[in-house]
């Protein structure tokens, strides 16, 4: 299997080291090096964590984690197609950026500088002008856009006059950001603005003006300042390498580059070169195994704890019946709730039809009760919040079973008659009264039972010396 290649490649790669990285321990027969340890022990227990552990604390911990592991490796878990796509994904995560070098983004951002240089000359170069706006708005009447028209040409005619272009700009163009600048524009590339304007810009002699251009932004009035071919390459570098990285360029990049590495490897599949690029890393970068140790471990541990704990707690009803009963007595309420229904109905014959429908069922069988008997149809007859209350948690529940005599209930007007159904509790009555206390509770015996399992099934070893000098060597 190529994962055990994997880990195989990393121990090769870590084993000059293995007199200055001893093993701390030894779990079903795979040995944990002291650096492993001290990046998973560090990684929790940095400042800030709230249930900081003890070096001793937390090698029982991690012991457990690795028995779980290796119950995973045990049921193939690595193996399942979901698992295996997963972690490559992340392993190539680590490894991607690592594929290429300056010299590949400086390629790539010279390409495209050829293109966008190649298209702008090719197409008259860049220009820079100014303009004073005269705003037409489309559909304004032949009035006024005669009116914009005739008050262009009074502003080009005081212009040839010797009106100060840039204060007529300040003063009077509807363009206000670039009027603030005395209408200066930054440098424009072919067919970044509307025709009509590029076009009249193009054919002036630089220092000219035109005459009132017509574009659907109303008339423009333009002086050529200046002409040039395209900017050089190390005035835009820097911005080609933050476009490159902004427009994901860089993944396209590095995507190329593992084509072209793989492809000169007669026989070498991609996932096979990946794979064996992640091994050379972790083998020279004991912080990048670690990490995707970590990763790996991390998703067999989710889906065997799942299997094995979470969702089977979730889902073994009979269990968690079981286990409220025997653990009753550690269920308590410190207060009464109350457990059934507020409801909202429009017709007075309708509060004992929803009492009748739902009497001697199941309380999780109300709901789909309710909505079937009542609101099946286009009509709905009844508005319900079902529950277990406790005070404060709904105004009707408060007033009528609570008899709290200072709320005030909000009446629907479309739902004018309230009620209430259900029983008032000391305490809980079933496990499903406090479903969320009992399935955490019953996880955390599954848990302790399946460990206890583990320790049994495989071996520990654990060198106390070595523990002794995690993080003092």
């Amino acid at each position: 299997m190529r994962l055990k290649t994997l880990f195989a490649l990393l121990l090769v790669g870590t084993a000059a080291f293995a007199q200055n990285d001893p093993i701390v321990m030894t779990v079903n027969g795979v040995p944990v090096t002291r650096s492993e340890f001290e990046y998973s022990y560090n990684k929790n227990n940095s400042e800030g964590v709230i249930d900081k552990k003890t070096v001793d604390e937390y090698v029982e911990l991690f012991v457990n984690y690795k028995l779980k592991v290796a119950a995973a490796l045990d049921a193939r878990l690595d193996t399942m197609a979901s698992f295996k796509s997963e972690f490559a994904q992340y392993r190539d995560q680590q490894v991607r950026p690592t594929l290429i070098n300056d010299d590949d983004l400086e390629r790539e951002a010279h390409a495209i500088y050829d293109r966008t240089q190649h298209m702008v000359d090719s197409l008259g170069g860049l220009f820079k002008a100014s303009h004073i706006l005269i705003r037409v708005d489309q559909k304004a009447s032949a009035g006024e856009k005669e009116a914009a028209r005739e008050r262009a040409d009074s502003v080009y005619n005081a212009i040839r006059q010797g009106a100060s272009f840039e204060d007529l700009a300040r003063r009077l163009s509807d363009d206000k950001g670039s009027g603030s600048n005395g209408g200066a524009l930054s440098w424009i590339q072919p067919q970044q603005t509307v025709k009509e304007f590029e076009d009249a810009a193009r054919a002036l002699n630089k220092g000219e003006v035109s005459r009132p251009v017509q574009s659907i932004y109303g008339y423009h009035i333009i002086r050529l300042d200046d002409r040039s071919n395209f900017f050089p390459y190390d005035s835009l570098r820097n911005d080609i390498l933050t476009f490159i990285d902004r427009r994901g360029i860089r993944e396209r990049v590095i995507d190329e580059k593992i084509n072209e590495l793989v492809a000169a490897e007669n026989g070498v599949t991609k996932e096979q070169y990946m794979e064996r690029k992640a091994a050379e890393l972790s083998a020279k970068d004991s912080d990048l195994a670690n990490l995707i140790r970590e990763y790996h471990d991390g998703l067999l541990l989710y889906e065997i704890s799942n299997t094995e704990v979470w969702d089977k707690a979730q889902k073994d009803e009979a269990g968690l019946a079981e286990f409220f009963k025997k653990n009753k007595k550690q269920y308590t309420w410190d207060s009464p709730r109350f457990k059934g229904m507020a409801y909202h109905v429009k017709d007075k014959a309708d509060v004992k039809a929803v009492k009748k429908s739902v009497k001697g069922l199941a309380f999780d069988k109300w709901a789909e009760t309710l909505r079937t008997t009542f609101n099946a149809d286009s009509v709905k007859r009844i508005r319900v919040e079902k529950g277990i209350f406790k005070v404060g948690d709904n105004p009707l529940v408060d007033r009528d079973v609570f008899k709290k005599k200072d709320v005030t209930v909000k009446s629907n007007p479309d739902y004018p008659i309230d009620a209430t159904y259900g029983k008032l509790l000391k305490a809980p009555k079933e496990y499903t009264d406090v479903r969320g206390q009992v399935v955490a509770d019953y996880q955390d015996q599954l848990e302790k039972e399946w460990v206890a399992r583990l320790r049994q099934k495989y071996s520990v070893v654990v060198n106390k010396e070595v523990v002794a000098t995690v993080n003092k060597h």
